[in-house]
Order: C-alpha cells, then structure tokens, then sequence
C-alpha cells in the first residue's frame, strides 16, 4: 500500500480510500464486515462514509454497520481514518438538514452514536449550504474540534470559489479549515481541472475522486457485455453508445497493458496532480482487491497522452483553458 499526506494535514492515508455506500443497501453487514476486514490487511486505513448512507428511510444504516464492525473490533479504531458527512436531510424537520449549527451540532451526536467512536477524522460537508454563513459554520466545528469530536474538517462537491471562501473565512478565525475537497472526477468528467483542482492545490487540499469509474463506465462495460450476453439499462445503454468509439480504444489499451479497464481507470486516476486516493466503493472482497492492484500500475507520457486525447478534459486551469 501507498500512503500520503491529506492534503497539508499531517495525517497519513492510503491512496485508495474505502466508499462505504453500498454497505446495506447492496452489500450485507457480513459482507460488509469482511470487506473491512480485508481492506486493513491491503494496508488501507481511510474509510470513507456519509450520515445519510443506507438512504431514506434508512438513513445512518451504513454508519451502524461500520460501528458494529469497530465495537467488534476496538482495536481496528486507532488503525484507521474516519470519514463521514453531513449535510443531507435526515429526517422530516425542516432543521433536520444543511450546515446550521444547530444541525451539525445534532449530526455529530447521532454519526458519533452510530459508528461507535469518541471522534470523526475527517468530518466533511456533504453540499455547500448557501443559506448559512461560514462564520455559523466554522463556530460549530471550532466547538467540536475543541471537545475532541472532530479531527480535521472537508468538503464535498465544492466550487473552487467555495473552497476558496471556507478557507480564508477559516484563517481569519485562527483555524485549520479545509484539508481535502470529495469530488466527482474520473477520464469522462474532467470539469474540476478547471477550478477546484487548482484551488484545492492551492490551499492545500487533498482531493479525493468519487465515482472514478464514472459510475462503472470505465470498468469494462463492452467486454462485459460481450462475455454475458446482456445488454445494459437503458441510461448505462445511452452512455456506453455516447462514447462507444471511445470505450473500445480504452478497452483495447487496458488489454494491451494486461489489466482490467477498471484498473487502468484508477491508475489514471492516481496520477493525476493534487489526488490523495479515488473512492472505491467495493460490493464484493475481489473488487477492492482489484481496485489496490492499480497501485501497481505505472503509466508513461505515451498512455497518458493517450487516454488524454480519448477523453479530452478541459484544457488544464482556468482561464488559461479557455482564455489564452
């Protein structure tokens, strides 16, 4: 396993970071419990999860399967850094949402309660919340990080401009702010090299890529329909004949290296500048096992130009992207 920095945080993490979001609704507690188990064997200690997994109404579900699994095993807690959410609507209260004070502060408790533990590592805001002004909000994380329930604080599916808002609201109050940014990022949807790379980078934020594979994508889906003979929904469909002359280079070139096309997505993935670890979200032992082989992976300028003019991004930073 490889480790690095979150961010300018002094904390070490794997490079690949365990999503937990199928752990319920499409992986069983046992299952569950298992892939956890194996994930600290691999050598990954980032576990990532949200309070709303396991979705209405069974909002917290993931949580108190991870929590079962730590009460099991205390000693799985220290070896660990763990990451949860808040921001989405947890019950019917029209304060049962977003970043008030008074929710984060209720949050905290119930996340707290679900998963077992004394304290989150990395507590992030799930969405901006543009009805709340960042001084409530740093006010409510100054308290927490103050009673030991909060570790270090990020972000999720941040604008650049956002980022750069939180964090200089942040230094004006002596604190810490942001140490990493959770955004969509994968070959398909290159949109934060624009902005939030380049902010994150710039105040030292570590990203970490969800849904790398573009929502399975790139995980092979035109070998995968030859070999089973099934054909895709009918959105999986609409994508895969969108970027079907693409798919097949890409497929093509993942052979050409000898590993899966899963695998060359997340290698790519973890060369690309400002990346802590992409987010896997395994429903079986074999595919986080896969998904830890990509660490393996060296790609030279030729795959990477390669991949780069497969799946154009948007030109590097802004505005020179666009601009110059």
């Amino acid at each position: 396993m490889e480790y690095t920095q979150l961010g300018r945080a002094g904390v070490k993490v794997s490079r690949i970071v365990l999503g937990t979001m199928n752990f319920g609704p499409a992986t069983d507690e046992d299952e569950a419990h298992r892939i956890m188990d194996r994930a600290l064997e691999l050598g990954v200690n980032f576990f990532d999860t949200a309070n709303v997994y396991g979705h209405a109404p069974n909002q917290g579900w993931t949580e108190q399967i991870i929590g079962r699994w730590l009460a099991s095993r205390p000693e799985a807690r220290d070896r660990i850094v763990l990451a949860t959410k808040v921001y989405q609507v947890m019950g019917d209260d029209p304060n049962d949402r977003g970043l008030s004070a008074y929710h984060i502060r209720a949050q905290i408790e119930a996340s707290l309660r679900r998963l077992q533990t004394d304290r989150i590592d990395l507590y992030q805001f799930h969405h901006v919340d543009r009805t709340v002004q960042w001084e409530e909000i740093w006010q409510a994380i100054d308290v927490l990080v103050g009673q030991g329930k909060v570790v270090y604080t990020g972000s999720s599916n941040f604008a650049g401009w956002t980022i750069a808002r939180a964090n200089e609201q942040a230094a004006k109050r002596g604190g810490l702010g942001l140490v990493a940014e959770q955004s969509i990022y994968s070959l398909v949807n290159r949109h934060i090299e624009l902005e939030v790379i380049p902010a994150a980078q710039h105040y030292g934020l570590g990203i970490i890529p969800w849904s790398p594979l573009a929502g399975g994508l790139l995980g092979g889906v035109l070998g995968q329909a030859a070999e089973s003979g099934r054909r895709a929904g009918p959105q999986m469909a609409e994508r895969i004949e969108k970027h079907r002359p693409q798919l097949e280079q890409y497929e093509a070139l993942a052979a050409s290296k000898g590993v899966s096309p899963a695998i060359l997505g997340l290698a790519w993935i973890l060369h690309q500048p400002g990346v802590t670890g992409p987010i896997i979200g395994p429903r079986t032992i074999e595919q986080l096992e896969d998904a830890v082989a990509a660490l393996e992976v060296e790609l030279d300028d030729t795959d990477l130009k390669t991949l780069d003019e497969l799946f154009p991004g948007p030109g590097g930073a802004a505005p020179e992207a666009y601009a110059w």
